[in-house]
C-alpha cells in the first residue's frame, strides 16, 4: 500500500533513522513487527543522548558547577516537554522507570495516603497488561481491597455495555489501559470518565501515549503512566501524571535522598512537587532522551503518525480477513488500531515470525 500521509521522500528520510531496518535476515529485509514490546531506537536521539552524556553530564539539583547546571537544564527542560505534550503543569509529570514502576507507586501510596481502603472497590478490565493487574491482585491480599473486572466479550472487545453494567460495582478506583495490548483496541476514555465521574481514574496509556496525544486536562484523568521504550525513547524511563491536588494528598512510594526538604532523627518534611516522588538519582539521560524524542515525534507530526498508523493497521485487518486460515482478534471497527493480533491456523507463533 502506499502511505496518504507521508511523501516517498519523507517516508525514507525517516527510514534512515532505524538503520536496524537495512538489515538483511535469512535472505530477507528485516521488518519489525514487536513495537507492542519496545520499539526500535532513533538515530538522532542516540547521538543526541551520546552528546548529553560525554559532554553535559553530571547529577542534577545537587550542585552549581557547570556541568551540573547544564545537567539540570536539560532535565528539566525534559519534563516541560512532556507537560506540553500531555497538556499538563510540569509540577504534575513525575520521572520514574516505566508504567510498571508507575502503577506500583499508585497502588502503595493509594492505600498509604487512605485514598484506597480495605472496603473500597478497585475496577479493572479483562483486558489489561500485567503491568496494570499483577499490582493490583497481588497487593490486594495484603491492603485488603476489592478488585472486580469490566467483562471482555468472547472476541476480548471492551463493549459499552459491559462499561454501563460495571458501573454498579461502585470502585473508589478505576484503572484502565488506554489501549489492549492484546486486542488494539482503543479504549472510550471519555465514556469510561463519564460513568465513573467520582472514582480515581488511571489510564495506562504504555500502548496509546506513543502514537496518539492525550489530553490529560480534557479527558479529566487522575493520573496516567506510561513508557518511553514503547516511544522510541531509551529503555528504563517513564512517566507519573498527577493531578497536582491529589499528588499533594499522596505519600511517596519510595524514600531516599533529594525527596526531602529537611530531616531530623525523629521525621521528614518532603520536598515540593514533583520531587517529592523521584528519591535517590534518577535515569537522568533517560529522561534528557525521553524529551529528545517528544521533539523527534513532533518534528514528523504526532497527527501524521496516527492517520498514518490508523491507515496500516485497517489494510493489514482487511487482507488478514480475506484469508480463511488466519484469525483475528479484537474488534472490527475504528477502535481497533496500531496492534493487530492474529493467530494463523496449524502453525506455531514462533513459526509465523520467521
Amino acid at each position: 500500500m502506499h502511505s496518504t500521509v507521508f511523501s516517498a521522500e519523507e517516508f525514507f528520510k525517516i527510514l534512515e533513522d532505524f538503520p536496524v531496518l537495512k538489515r538483511e535476515v535469512n535472505g530477507k529485509r528485516l521488518v519489525y513487527l514487536d513495537n507492542a514490546a519496545s520499539t526500535l531506537k532513533s538515530k538522532s536521539v542516540i547521538e543526541k543522548m551520546t552528546d548529553f552524556y560525554l559532554y553535559h553530564y553530571s547529577n542534577v539539583h545537587r550542585a552549581v558547577h557547570t556541568l551540573a547546571s547544564e545537567a539540570t537544564v536539560a532535565y528539566e527542560q525534559a519534563r516541560e516537554k512532556i507537560a506540553k505534550f500531555l497538556n499538563a503543569n510540569t509540577e504534575e509529570v513525575i520521572f520514574t522507570s516505566g508504567t510498571t514502576m508507575g502503577i506500583n507507586f499508585l497502588v502503595n501510596s493509594l492505600v498509604k495516603s487512605g485514598m484506597l481502603n480495605s472496603e473500597d472497590t478497585v475496577l479493572l478490565s479483562q483486558v489489561e497488561h500485567h503491568a496494570n493487574l499483577v499490582p493490583w491482585v497481588r497487593l490486594s491480599k495484603f491492603y485488603e481491597f476489592k478488585v472486580e473486572y469490566i467483562e471482555a466479550d468472547d472476541k476480548g472487545v471492551i463493549t459499552t455495555d459491559a462499561i454501563l453494567k460495571a458501573k454498579l460495582k461502585n470502585p473508589k478506583v478505576v484503572s484502565i489501559t488506554g489501549q489492549s495490548n492484546v486486542t488494539g483496541q482503543e479504549m472510550p476514555l471519555e465514556l469510561i470518565r463519564e460513568t465513573f465521574k467520582d472514582s480515581v481514574f488511571i489510564v495506562d496509556g504504555a500502548q496509546l501515549v506513543p502514537h496518539k496525544r492525550i489530553d490529560v486536562k480534557k479527558l479529566d484523568i487522575d493520573f496516567l503512566v506510561f513508557s518511553g521504550h514503547k516511544m522510541i525513547a531509551p529503555t528504563g524511563i517513564g512517566v507519573l501524571y498527577g493531578k497536582k491536588t491529589l499528588l499533594e494528598k499522596l505519600e511517596p512510594f519510595l524514600y531516599g535522598g533529594e525527596m526531602i526538604d529537611k530531616v531530623t532523627f525523629e521525621d521528614v518534611t518532603f520536598n515540593i512537587l514533583p520531587y517529592r516522588f523521584e528519591a535517590g538519582t534518577q535515569h537522568i539521560a533517560g529522561a534528557v532522551g525521553l524529551g529528545y524524542t517528544i521533539d523527534y515525534l513532533e518534528s514528523i507530526g504526532f497527527e501524521k503518525i496516527e492517520k498514518h498508523i490508523a491507515e496500516l493497521s485497517k489494510y493489514l485487518i482487511e487482507r488478514l480477513l480475506e484469508l480463511d486460515f488466519v484469525e483475528v482478534y479484537g474488534p472490527i471497527d475504528d477502535s481497533h488500531k496500531s496492534l493487530v493480533s492474529f493467530n494463523v491456523e496449524g502453525v506455531h507463533p514462533h513459526d509465523v515470525s520467521h
